[in-house]
């Protein structure tokens, strides 16, 4: 007879389990970047991962140039007791240089961005001069030599680096290659994704449903997850509790994919196949994590593709996904590792938890008028609670060893904007 006890999802302590620290270290170990990489035009960068490191050969700004409108002078003829007059010799704007030298007493009317003429090295702003004259100026003491310029090399010297490979190219870093000249950027290519769910019970968005039927939401949520991430996803659609529709969708799957996904079909039910298939097709690595919600999480390979499964219910795949497959996708594009932000704020009602897994509650933080912040749960919890993550802006996270929190207590937060 056999006497080893059987540990479910909704127990708090599994020995089988991982912590969810352990489960991150070793799938960052398994996980390598791709090495493939493509030249896309700098327009078409943004989100894309940096495979070279990309130095100036310009200088940035290209000439010494004022930073404010007004009026360029030698900072040796500024007056130092009484107010002194200058002769107005021409102007520079952006694009149209003055075509001369400054020469002591004289200035040139300047506008921002306009290149400093021969000689000046001082802008005094506009709003500091009175005009004597069509020709004449007059200044007055308490301006600073070289005040107001803005030197050639100043935010990028030729040579320099300007960007790292693995760094992830946002809109800044678009306008930071167009500054430099640069029309085409080397990337890694995008990782490729196939994703499904598996379940008799699940129906298409415009299906009817019959008794015991859902819709398939894991297939909205995980697709739109995947596009913050700009991989190239590969939608499989439902699979249906067969061994052999479950064995064909993951050969198939791999053969195509970077990454395989599932949802749902990692549990103990004797209709769940995934672990099973996965076992004799690839490698199981682990298939619990002690986190809640998201116990029942697998992860391996099947060919060369990594496989993540992921559980059934809407919230837990939602969690296991940031908490675990965001990562790794980063990693295999090849992106530099950066965590995500995470503040320590008081709690504003008490939580129920019991020691044993690191919940990720839903929660919304607030700001208050003097700019001091507090956190406030959803409300109910349960992994098929998907309002719950509509609802809310942040993880509230409970370590392993947490119990019980009081109302005030200092909780950690992730929001969602760090992460998305």
């Amino acid at each position: 007879m056999n006497t080893k006890p059987s540990f479910s999802c909704m127990d708090d302590f599994d020995p089988e389990s991982i912590t969810p620290d352990q489960a991150a270290e070793h799938i960052q170990s398994v996980v390598q970047p791709v090495m493939e990489t493509e030249t896309v035009p700098t327009m078409e960068a943004l989100d894309r991962v940096l495979a070279v490191e990309i130095r100036s050969e310009i200088d940035v700004p290209g000439h010494t140039n004022s930073a404010m409108d007004g009026y360029a002078v030698r900072g040796q003829d500024l007056p130092v007791q009484e107010p002194k007059t200058f002769t107005l010799i021409g102007s520079s704007f952006a694009g149209h240089p003055h075509d001369g030298s400054v020469d002591s007493g004289e200035c040139v009317r300047i506008m921002t961005g306009g290149v400093m003429p021969d000689a000046a090295d001082t802008v005094v702003i506009q709003e500091r001069i009175r005009a004597v004259s069509d020709t004449e100026v007059e200044i007055s003491p308490g301006e600073r030599p070289g005040q107001n310029v803005r030197a050639a090399g100043e935010d990028i010297a030729a040579g320099s680096a300007i960007l790292e490979p693995g760094h992830l190219l946002g809109p800044a870093d678009l306008g930071l290659l167009a500054s430099v000249g640069i029309t085409g950027v080397p990337v890694r290519r995008r990782i490729r994704v196939a994703f499904f769910s598996t379940g008799d019970e699940l129906r298409e968005v415009g299906e009817p449903l019959e008794d015991g039927q859902i819709y398939n939401s894991n297939r909205y949520t995980l697709s739109a997850m995947l596009r913050h991430l700009h991989v190239d996803a590969l939608d499989l659609g439902v699979v249906r509790d067969d061994r052999a529709a479950v064995a064909q969708a993951f050969h198939d799957a791999s053969e195509q994919a970077d990454m395989v996904i599932t949802s749902g079909g990692i549990s103990v039910g004797e209709a769940d196949y995934v672990k099973e298939v996965l076992s004799e097709l690839g490698d199981v690595n682990f298939w619990k994590v002690a986190i809640k919600p998201g116990r029942p999480l697998a992860f391996g390979r099947i060919g060369e593709a990594k496989f993540f499964g992921l559980p059934g219910n809407p919230v837990s795949v939602m969690v296991t996904f940031y908490q675990f497959v965001r990562p790794a996708l980063l990693r295999m594009a090849g992106a530099t590792e950066q965590s995500p932000l995470a503040l320590r704020v008081p709690i504003t009602s008490s939580l129920r938890k019991r020691q044993g897994r690191v919940e990720y509650q839903r929660g919304i933080l607030q700001q208050a008028e003097d700019g001091s912040h507090t956190v406030s749960c959803t409300g109910a919890q349960g992994s098929g609670i998907l309002t719950s993550m509509s609802q809310a802006n942040c993880f509230i996270v409970l370590p392993l060893e947490q119990g019980r929190v009081e109302e005030g207590t200092i909780v950690e937060v992730i929001p969602f904007s760090g992460i998305t």
